[in-house]
């Protein structure tokens, strides 16, 4: 008979703010099993999770780890009772070798531990889990899935039984995440308990035996997964029904070019070359998506395009003019609409939402070098309106909205401009079920109105649902550009890591 690995009991936690991020949450996590954790932004996952681990301490309520009560006054008293958590940024250091790396959280739990100590633990645990990683390589060479297996040996290392994962699939390619979902499956058979916490409910019901849902601090639900819809989980989750497929735009072969790029190179932020000889264009109708592991050139290609990144050689055409020297409000006018991968660069958080429904077209809003207010709340009111963002005011300050409501006021002041060409990049990152479905649904309706969009996504289910082609870039350059029916899944991994089909 299976008993709990964790018990969690009537937990709420309310901040000094009176911000109540928990409200009387009770689950149940079976030893052995993997439990997918799922619910929106601000449901209260990430909380419950560190909560758990001991990295803050509940309000009240109570918690068991096999079958003994716990007050953990920090992580290392959930490691010593064999909890372990992988966050969604590694907490590795990158010019340490792996083995050094083990040797650093071997000596946290052990005293006295010697670096041969930790060699021969890794190989020990390597031989029974079936995780390999070269011991003496440093860790910025290797690829991230293998950086992630160093933190999954880091936590079996120290005699893990519970093993938390945050978003673990968010940098992987579709071979790495097909890799660390059979090490899971192994890890559950040697009677591991894994907490898998992921916004991915296709990965749901592909690799968790139960799941529970969380929204707006409580628990709404918990289920066998195989008895579970995606469609069901994802009405749990935002409350309403939620249609999960976009219809993609359909390629337009014969449709005018509106944004070409001819040989590009660009270099990134250390002066190495980041974008080597990149050729694409985007076509009247389209959605041209670009697919790839994080860190492969994407960042410096758009911020080439939108006008803030130089380039070193190649050229850039809107409507068939020449812009790759041309500033970014040249772009603009042009008809061109960026949205930059973090909302962090693409609002001011500390300005009203007003100001930013503004940001990229102070031009058109300002005379004699005076700002027009009734011109201001004019525009800023259609965005709100149009594109549904919930804010108590145009005064509000955009620190206060939602993630999601942030990212739909970026997106909808870029479209509001009614631009030729919209370059996205990351739009749905960290956002919930409904505003994902949202933003998507946008993007495709903008390109069937005839727009053209260059949709750059880590998110693979992304790129493939919405795109009418697809560029895999890998290195700096684009290996391949196809229609998403043309490729298999065993190609796009094998391209995604660097492979030239």
């Amino acid at each position: 008979m299976t008993r709990p690995a964790i018990v969690v009991r009537d937990v709420w936690k309310v901040y000094p703010d009176g911000t109540v991020a928990l409200r009387g949450v009770s689950l149940e996590i079976d030893e052995g099993e993997i439990h997918g954790v799922l619910g929106e932004n601000g449901a209260g996952k990430t909380t419950l999770m560190r909560i758990i681990y001991g990295e803050i301490k509940p309000t009240r309520g109570e918690i068991e780890v096999f079958g003994k009560k716990v007050r953990f006054r920090g992580p290392w008293d959930a490691m010593r009772m064999g909890i372990a958590m992988v966050y969604q940024r590694f907490t590795l250091v990158p010019t340490m070798s792996v083995l050094e790396n083990l040797f650093l959280a071997l000596s946290s739990v052990e005293r006295g531990a010697r670096i041969s100590d930790a060699r021969s633990l890794a190989e020990e645990t390597m031989e029974r889990t079936g995780l390999r990683v070269p011991l003496d390589a440093r860790v910025e060479e290797l690829p991230v899935g293998l950086q992630q297996r160093v933190e999954i040996l880091k936590a079996l290392m120290r005699r893990a039984r519970v093993l938390i994962l945050d978003e673990p699939t968010s940098v992987l390619s579709p071979l790495e995440v097909e890799a660390l979902f059979s090490t899971l499956r192994k890890l559950k058979e040697m009677g591991i308990t894994i907490v898998f916490i992921t916004h991915k409910l296709k990965e749901v019901k592909e690799v968790t035996d139960r799941v529970t849902v969380l929204r707006r601090g409580r628990v709404v639900g918990s289920a066998v997964t195989s008895e579970v819809s995606e469609v069901d989980l994802a009405r749990m989750m935002v409350g309403r029904e939620v249609l999960m497929k976009v219809r993609r735009a359909e390629s337009r072969e014969h449709a005018k070019p509106i944004l070409v790029v001819k040989d590009l190179w660009v270099r990134d932020d250390r002066g190495l070359p980041a974008v080597k000889g990149v050729s694409l264009e985007v076509r009247e109708g389209e959605v041209l998506g670009i697919a790839g592991v994080q860190g492969n050139g994407q960042r410096e290609l758009v911020e080439a395009i939108a006008g803030v990144r130089p380039v070193e050689k190649g050229r850039i055409e809107i409507n068939g003019i020449d812009v790759t020297s041309a500033s970014t409000e040249e772009r603009y006018r042009l008809g061109l609409a960026y949205v930059p991968e973090s909302r962090d660069i693409g609002l001011v958080l500390d300005m009203s939402v007003a100001e930013n429904s503004v940001l990229t077209r102070v031009r058109e809003v300002s005379r004699a070098g005076l700002l027009s207010m009734r011109r201001i709340l004019e525009i800023a009111s259609e965005v709100v309106r149009t594109f549904a963002v919930v804010t108590p005011s145009l005064s509000t300050s955009v620190r206060y909205l939602s993630g999601g409501n942030q990212q739909k006021l970026m997106v909808g002041r870029e479209l509001a401009k009614r631009p030729r060409v919209l370059v996205v990049s990351e739009p749905t990152h960290g956002l919930d079920v409904a505003a994902t479905e949202f933003v998507r649904r946008t993007i495709v309706s903008f390109a069937e109105g005839g727009g053209a969009v260059l949709l750059v996504s880590s998110d693979l289910e992304e790129v493939m649902q919405l795109s009418s082609r697809v560029a895999i870039m890998s290195g700096g350059r684009i290996l391949a550009i196809k229609k998403p029916s043309e490729y298999s899944l065993e190609e796009l991994g094998l391209l995604m890591g660097g492979a030239v089909a």
